[in-house]
């Protein structure tokens, strides 16, 4: 007989504690909802046509352009990351989009 092999979650341990998330939201009518983007593959183009979507959908929805944040995926990005708490307060977010090229 060959050897014998206890056998294992492949997977292993999880390390880390999850957090629950927070429910969406409901209704986005007079929200202010901030894009993230890390400034590849035509995001540009993607909020473009999210912002006239939910424009349509949502009265006095306001959107905080992606520009207002910067480059989520660059050499200060963990500077953006360890501020966006701040930014997203102070520029009165509800909601974000955040966008990866692909």
């Amino acid at each position: 007989m060959g050897e014998r092999f206890e056998v294992v979650w492949p997977l292993g341990k999880s390390v880390y504690e999850t957090i629950p998330l927070a429910p969406p939201a409901s209704d986005l009518r007079g929200k202010t909802i901030c894009e993230l983007w890390d400034w590849r593959f035509r995001g540009d183009e993607i909020f473009l046509h999210l912002r006239e979507l939910l424009s349509k959908q949502y009265a006095r929805i306001k959107f905080v352009d992606y520009s207002a944040f910067g480059n989520t995926h660059d050499t200060r990005e963990k500077e953006l990351i360890r501020a966006l708490p701040h930014l997203l307060w102070q520029n009165g977010c509800d909601a974000v989009i955040s966008a990866i090229g692909a």
